[in-house]
């Protein structure tokens, strides 16, 4: 499980460090893509492989379907970090995030988030006021998932 908020700094090769605590679970390989709010996702490869598995189960008619594994898949890169714990983030993704020196390395459960730093600050900024609601939604979403 991840969790937390690190600070590190992307270098000139577009690397940074992971953050010691995230380093174990990562170490086999992960895979860096695009993700919502123009974040990038770092999962571990076998969380990826499990995530994409469950994807490729809708159905490919639909077009919502089609463009999210699209989005996905066409965004996606398998990084190892190196012996000290760096990784890197190809130019692309950097570019969709909006990656420059500044960022901000998040805990997100299955995942790993990478934020510009200025637009991580813009979004907690804007969902501090909500935080407090989206706790009495959340159980209920998960009780109509599992009826």
């Amino acid at each position: 499980m991840f969790l937390g908020e690190h600070t590190p700094k992307l270098d000139d090769k577009g690397r940074f460090f992971l953050p010691a605590k995230f380093r174990e679970e990562l170490s086999e390989g992960v895979v860096i893509t695009r993700a919502q709010e123009r974040c990038l996702a770092i999962y571990p490869k076998e969380t990826f492989i499990a995530k994409t598995r469950e994807i490729a189960q809708a159905p490919g008619t639909v077009k919502q379907v089609r463009d999210y594994q699209r989005m996905l898949a066409s965004g996606a890169s398998d990084e190892i970090p190196d012996k000290q714990g760096r990784i890197t983030i190809p130019p692309q993704l950097r570019r969709y995030a909006g990656l420059d020196k500044d960022i901000v390395v998040t805990g997100a459960i299955d995942r790993v988030e990478v934020w510009d730093q200025t637009a991580w600050e813009a979004y907690v900024g804007e969902q501090e006021a909500d935080f407090a609601d989206l706790d009495e939604v959340l159980p209920r979403v998960g009780e109509t998932q599992q009826q």
